[in-house]
């Protein structure tokens, strides 16, 4: 298998902050709004550097919805950014009539999502999100592996027409995607090629997956590992390839198992090619105050799991 080598650890979120600094240097239609956290969002350079196109609307993030999609009109293309528990639980109706079905030009930012939020706890850990996002009409569904990929998902989704919930999160994270691999809204990346079991994953859930597949080929286990970066629209031909050869599935997500990846798949797989399926996922229970590396491990988001069903998912073919 190809082997990923981490190039320095960064956190997902200052990908953003860069992206978003280099997209206001080239492009004067992109505007910035923050709901007072500009600082955990990395959004700090570009209020720097673009005053007059920054926006700090303070704790009132419905508000913060509805200018961004007003400035839709005039022809702006606003990044809104918080965390990814006030991003949507807290201003669904605002995105749903707003954004959504108002067919606004408006990306969604959205940091410190998942379990890995850490200390905050369960009240800031959003495991629903990907669900909320992805069943609303139009919506496409972005969630980023590392400080690479993020960087090139913020860059990508300012050219691209249409409402974006761009996800990603607060810890510090191996960075292994080449910074220069293209970023393509709607296609999946596969990372490694194998026979015997397909891992798809996203997220912080990319390497660990990696780190499995190299575990597994040890035991003589031939594992292929998918980065699915965009959730909606989901790259099913790229996933229906790979199950056609290997036969099985472990899908792998840092989210609950209703309402995101692994469900979206199971959707693909009902109607094209019946394949027995795992989940490595939040099992239907809020999350609780730890440190990232904690609660991983306590609610089974990592290479050892993704082994476990890889193996077991194997045994069902």
């Amino acid at each position: 298998m190809k082997k990923y080598t981490n190039l320095g650890s960064k956190d997902t979120r200052s990908g953003f902050g860069a992206g978003l600094t280099e997209l206001g240097q080239k492009n004067e239609n992109v505007v910035a709004l923050c709901a007072d956290l500009i600082g955990s969002l990395k959004m700090d350079d570009f209020k720097k550097n673009h005053p007059e196109r920054f926006f700090q609307v303070g704790i009132a993030e419905a508000n913060m919805i509805g200018l961004a999609a007003g400035m839709t009109i005039g022809g702006k293309i606003p990044f809104t950014g918080t965390f990814a528990n006030f991003s949507t639980g807290r201003v669904y109706d605002q995105i749903r009539q707003s954004v959504a079905y108002s067919e606004k030009n408006v990306k969604i930012c959205a940091s410190h999502a998942g379990l890995t939020l850490g200390e905050d706890g369960a009240t800031h850990q959003i495991l629903e999100d990907i669900g909320l996002m992805k069943m609303l009409p139009g919506v496409t569904v972005i969630n980023t592996c590392d400080y690479n990929q993020t960087k090139a998902a913020t860059l990508a989704i300012a050219d691209h027409k249409g409402p974006v919930y761009l996800r990603f999160g607060r810890p510090v994270v191996p960075n292994f995607i080449p910074e220069d691999l293209p970023f393509e809204i709607g296609k999946a990346v596969v990372l490694s090629e194998g026979t015997d079991v397909t891992i798809v994953a996203t997220g912080h859930l990319v390497w660990e997956a990696l780190q499995a597949a190299e575990e597994l080929e040890k035991e003589g286990i031939s594992a292929e590992v998918i980065n699915v970066h965009t959730i909606k629209p989901l790259d099913e031909e790229t996933i229906l390839k790979s199950v056609a050869k290997t036969g099985c599935i472990v899908t792998a997500e840092e989210h609950n198992y209703l309402g995101g990846l692994g469900e979206s798949i199971s959707g693909v797989l009902a109607l094209n090619k019946p394949t027995p399926q795992e989940f490595v996922a939040v099992n239907d229970v809020f999350g609780e105050s730890g440190t990232p590396e904690a609660l991983m491990e306590k609610y089974g988001l990592n290479a050892k799991s993704i082994i476990e069903k890889a193996k077991k998912v194997i045994t069902r073919k």
